[in-house]
């Protein structure tokens, strides 16, 4: 199969390029604005699939509105009608087609020769009015609020909010290229007034964008994740980690020091709780503690450990042999202390109940790694956290 992009170097093609390359007996041909129009010719002869995604939406010059959207587009069907060639033709127009604006007109009088290409020749077309795309590769600073607003926030510059209850559409950059190649695929078919379009779409604010990602860079300072079982947030979270420096993919986390060596937390989040990490010295223990509710998981992940669990009261209707060296004066004898031996070479992980009185120690010779998990952010005003030694 054969597959022309026009306007491959740009946010869509890009995105397109990439995920056609994935993919088995196909190959591609790229088109761009500087090439010459004996190359779109053939190009366009030897096509199956045609993504028709360049244009301008931010000319120097007025006029190249009309020179590039509309009739580069005319151009293709022309040379389609010329040669008999009939491949399925996608097309990448805008909801601003709907508008009377130079651009919108530009885009509006595109879509009509498509369409009056698919009525005169038969040539199969689907025609997209995108809304605002977002997601890795845009250009910031041209015509992406989504894109400037990441590049500006994550470098600390200043972003313009005219009216911060604006409300804008967006849709997903993945969402858009899925969509694509089931129209290439056959597996898709145009809405009641002939377009086709993106079925997940999100309407938000700009007031509620620049919170959204300035909570983002605030993560790193707060370790909050937001909450990614909202599509949006996870799209927009992984669109702003895209636009980071490349020097600045790396941050410090804060540590707790002593003499049993350190301590850092990775992640919180109010839905799956935290994340922490360890690193303790040889012969040192952690922990001699329970909790009525909290649970915890630990994974050891370099050295050697023992993890030692009592239940803070004997197990009810629990055999005398299972509660051996027993004393009414004496709660840590009640029961037998439970030991499990663990290693980094396994990552095995240990579930830690609540009501068990539990530690961690270093048995090895070299510094203990352990990765933690608590169901739920530590709170110092209520730690739900007791000492007592196992």
């Amino acid at each position: 199969m054969n597959i022309l992009i026009t306007g491959s170097r740009g946010f869509i093609g890009k995105n397109l390029l990439v995920s056609l390359k994935r993919k088995n007996n196909i190959s591609i041909f790229e088109y761009e604005l500087d090439s010459s129009p004996d190359q779109l010719k053939k190009l366009l002869i030897i096509s199956d699939i045609v993504f028709h995604l360049a244009g301008v939406n931010r000319p120097q010059n007025v006029d190249e509105f009309k020179k590039v959207n509309t009739d580069l587009s005319g151009q293709i069907c022309d040379i389609l009608r010329e040669h008999k060639r009939k491949p399925l033709v996608i097309f990448s127009s805008s909801t601003q087609a709907a508008l009377d604006n130079p651009y919108g007109i530009s885009k509006r009088n595109a879509e009509e020769e498509f369409f009056k290409l698919n009525r005169e020749a038969g040539v199969p077309v689907a025609v997209f009015r995108l809304p605002g795309v977002f997601g890795k590769w845009c250009r910031p600073n041209y015509n992406s609020v989504v894109a400037t607003f990441c590049y500006n926030i994550a470098r600390n510059l200043p972003i313009t909010i005219s009216d911060p209850k604006n409300e804008i559409e967006l849709v997903y950059i993945d969402d858009v290229i899925r969509t694509f190649l089931q129209v290439m695929y056959g597996k898709m078919s145009p809405e009641e007034n002939g377009f086709y379009s993106v079925k997940q779409a999100y309407r938000v604010t700009l007031g509620e964008l620049a919170d959204n990602l300035y909570s983002f860079r605030g993560s790193r300072r707060t370790l909050l994740l937001s909450d990614f079982n909202d599509q949006f947030n996870k799209c927009l979270y992984a669109t702003y980690i895209s636009y980071l420096p490349t020097d600045d993919f790396a941050f410090s986390l804060d540590q707790r020091i002593d003499q049993r060596g350190e301590l850092a937390e990775l992640l919180k989040s109010p839905h799956i709780g935290q994340i922490f990490v360890s690193r303790t010295r040889p012969g040192i223990t952690r922990g001699n503690h329970y909790h009525d509710t909290k649970v915890e998981k630990f994974v050891v992940l370099e050295g050697d450990a023992v993890i030692r669990f009592r239940p803070v009261v004997p197990e009810v209707g629990c055999q005398e042999s299972e509660i051996r060296n027993q004393r009414t004066d004496d709660r840590r004898q009640m029961a037998d202390v439970i030991e499990y031996y663990v290693s980094g070479r396994d990552f095995k992980v240990i579930d830690i109940p609540p009501g068990y009185t539990h530690s961690i120690e270093n048995i090895g010779v070299n510094d203990l790694i352990v990765l933690f998990w608590a169901d739920e952010i530590f709170d110092f005003s209520f730690p739900d956290t007791y000492y007592e030694e196992v």
